[in-house]
């Protein structure tokens, strides 16, 4: 390795700053969505708050478009539980509860809600809406089910996700997000569904009057089937959906009377391990209308059985290969016969559903224009875009338009793009979102060169934490689908340190959800406001990519399910440290867990970490464990290192029932944990009372 240990604690003598912090949020509705009040404000219990007739908010009253909102079969429209009670539940029992009463409930999903069993599907009856606060609402392995008669019912601004068990056609579990078997008057909006065992979306056994709309449904084998029967009755319209990573049933909509599919984004990113087997399928007798949808890389994007009938109009292609197909002899039909409805231009369907499908993290009161979409809002979304169609051509000139010290979160929505700048939010600016709204974390990008040593403009250099490419000093932080990098050139500037943070935390509360960070040495930074303060951080399915140091601090931190990604030098070799903790001797230091660490670099070159006793502190107990992750070959057959003097072997590491071809049995170099000391090393042990949730 190029650093060496007298180097390594001089490099450690780090100066902290005190860091908070936090933003107000409120992203706006899109489309048909006319949320009119603010989610989160509701009482920590699920008792009714007041009923419908008096206070109720303005969203609860909102009412479906398409054929959901059609009189028929005894029912005027649907409107789901706006008559009844406002409720908020944030467990399984209350929203079982008043989800299968038979009075109607206008029900607030607050939190993260495990369904136990896997698998279960909430029986759902009539009179009801069920709806995320912010996105709060969370569903996790188990979705819902209206059975024969339900009838009035909106599903909205949830997410459903992971009843997935391991088998990618799965035959055995039937674990939908939303299934319907002979219900009518169903209204799914601005869901996200994924990674479910069977299905996203089942709409079976003569289901209709149903509208679904501005969803995003993911990886999954089937996203959306329709049918299940030999009788064709049913009325159903699909628009504005976003529909990617899905291998079939994209719908698939078999024997339907009259199928209204228009404004779709239909997504097979290339490259990866999910083929798309074929897109909108006409079956048995449908009689579809197909408009202005967008369909991009998928194969057999439009297909018709020679029973059905399919008229298009507007529609794109993008990269598709395969059949795309229209014609039958049945019954001409126009959907504004039965409603009313406004086509978006097919070409701005894929940007306009990248910000505007799946669940609103809070709801102010939106403008629609003539096309259905929103254009103004009393919410405090702040929209960044690089070429001048947002509010801000920049993330920092967004951060520095959040209120001080406000109460509220405040999301700010970056479009796709490089920004190549510096971004800081400060403490006074708590509860702030910063969010790609690219169909993937590598869409949007911000990216800076400093390092420790650069010089600034007044001839003064940045130290390492002044290096960060963005620097969090504020709690309840989120950055969500994007990357953060530091492009530092080391090779060509040998004459000042390469120590480079991509992102540094000092906070309480952070959580980076889907994020990619890169860089080099010292890539993420994991502080706290003091050293007394607690600064928790939760890492989620994201990628971070160095080679020295490069998680490193003395925050308590979880990456879970996530990549750790091991990088060459500048000069080809390889050999670096994965984390570098300076932990309190009263505090957790870093968890990682359930994670893959791989890169392509030399076998047996990288240690998982090293004890940094900050300013040669001796009073500090570092620690990192690593468990039931899987372990490249890179990883040396005695991880841990000493730093700075320090044995590591006083400190705090361990490892518990890793895999892969670096992990290794118990030995002095290689402590494992015991099943009962596993225990008390978990991610809830780590986090406390904070449950992270993506808002």
């Amino acid at each position: 390795m190029s650093e060496t240990r007298s180097k390594a604690r001089a490099r450690h003598r780090r100066r902290r700053t005190a860091l908070v912090v936090g933003v107000p949020l409120a992203l706006s509705a899109a489309g048909a969505m006319a949320y009119g009040g603010v989610f989160g404000m509701f009482g920590a219990d699920a008792q009714p708050k007041a009923s419908a007739a008096t206070t109720t908010p303005a969203w609860a009253t909102a009412t479906a478009d398409g054929f959901a909102s059609v009189n028929a079969l005894g029912q005027n429209g649907t409107y789901g539980g706006r008559d009844g009670k406002t409720v908020t539940v944030k467990t399984l029992a209350d929203l079982e509860k008043y989800a299968t009463a038979t009075e109607p409930y206008v029900i607030v999903v607050a939190a993260t809600i495990t369904m136990d069993p896997v698998g279960n599907e909430i029986k759902v009856q009539s009179n009801k809406t069920i709806i995320g606060s912010g996105t709060a609402g969370q569903i996790v392995g188990g979705g819902f089910f209206l059975g024969s008669g339900v009838h009035n019912v909106i599903i909205r601004n949830l997410t459903i996700r992971d009843a997935y068990q391991g088998v990618w056609n799965d035959k055995e579990h039937d674990y939908d997000g939303i299934q319907m078997d002979g219900a009518h008057h169903v209204w799914i909006d601005h869901n996200d569904i994924r990674h479910m065992a069977d299905g996203l979306i089942d709409s079976r056994k003569d289901t209709t009057y149903l509208t679904v709309s501005y969803n995003k449904l993911s990886n999954e084998n089937k996203a959306f089937g329709i049918g299940w029967t030999d009788n064709t009755t049913a009325d159903i319209t699909i628009h504005h959906n976003w529909i990617r990573e899905t291998q079939q049933r994209n719908p698939s909509t078999d024997n339907v009377a009259h199928a209204h599919l228009y404004n779709n984004y239909l997504e097979d990113e290339p490259g990866t391990d999910i083929t798309s087997a074929y897109g909108n399928y006409a079956r048995g007798n449908t009689n579809m209308v197909l408009q202005n949808s967008y369909f991009s890389g998928m194969n057999n994007p439009v297909v018709r059985d020679s029973t059905a009938t399919l008229k298009q109009s507007g529609n794109v292609f993008s990269g598709t290969s395969g059949k795309n197909e229209s014609g039958g002899t049945g019954a001409s039909w126009d959907p504004k016969s039965y409603y009313s409805y406004t086509l978006d231009k097919a070409a701005d369907v894929p940007a306009l559903l990248k910000s505007s499908s799946g669940p609103r993290s809070s709801l102010g009161t939106t403008t629609a224009t003539t096309t259905g979409t929103t254009t103004a809002t009393t919410g405090t979304t702040l929209t960044v875009a690089a070429d001048g169609t947002g509010q801000y051509k920049t993330v920092q000139a967004a951060v520095d338009a959040v209120p001080a010290n406000n109460t509220a979160r405040v999301t700010i929505s970056v479009k796709p793009g490089t920004y190549r700048e510096t971004v800081k939010v400060p403490s006074t600016k708590p509860h702030v979102t910063i969010q790609g709204t690219g169909g993937s974390r590598k869409d949007t990008v911000i990216v800076y060169n400093n390092a420790a040593g650069t010089k600034k403009a007044d001839g003064t250099t940045y130290g390492t934490t002044g290096s960060a490419t963005v620097a969090v000093e504020a709690d309840d932080f989120q950055a969500r689908n994007l990357t953060v990098s530091n492009d530092f050139d080391e090779k060509a500037h040998q004459d000042i340190s390469a120590q480079a943070v991509a992102l540094r935390t000092a906070a309480d509360k952070v959580f980076l959800d889907s994020v990619i960070i890169t860089g080099d040495q010292d890539t993420l930074e994991l502080d706290s406001a003091s050293s007394a303060a607690l600064g928790r951080v939760y890492v989620r399915n994201s990628y971070v990519v160095g080679n020295v140091d490069f998680i490193f601090g003395r925050a308590t931190a979880v990456v879970d399910h996530s990549v750790i990604t091991l990088k060459k030098r500048w000069d080809g070799s390889s050999a670096g440290y994965v984390t570098a903790p300076s932990t309190p001797a009263n505090r957790k230091g870093f968890l990682i867990n359930n994670t893959t660490v791989n890169g392509d670099v030399t076998a047996a070159s990288f240690f998982l970490g090293r004890n940094w006793h900050a300013s040669g502190d001796a009073t500090l107990k570092p620690q990192t464990t690593v468990r039931n992750s899987s372990l490249s070959a890179a990883v040396k057959s005695t991880p841990w290192s000493d730093m700075g003097g320090f044995s590591w072997k006083s400190d705090r590491f361990a490892e518990y029932k890793n895999t892969g071809a670096g992990s290794g049995t118990a030995t002095s170099d290689r402590p494992q944990l015991t099943d009962a000391q596993a225990a008390g090393q978990s991610v809830a042990a780590w986090l406390g009372d904070w449950t992270p949730t993506a808002s």
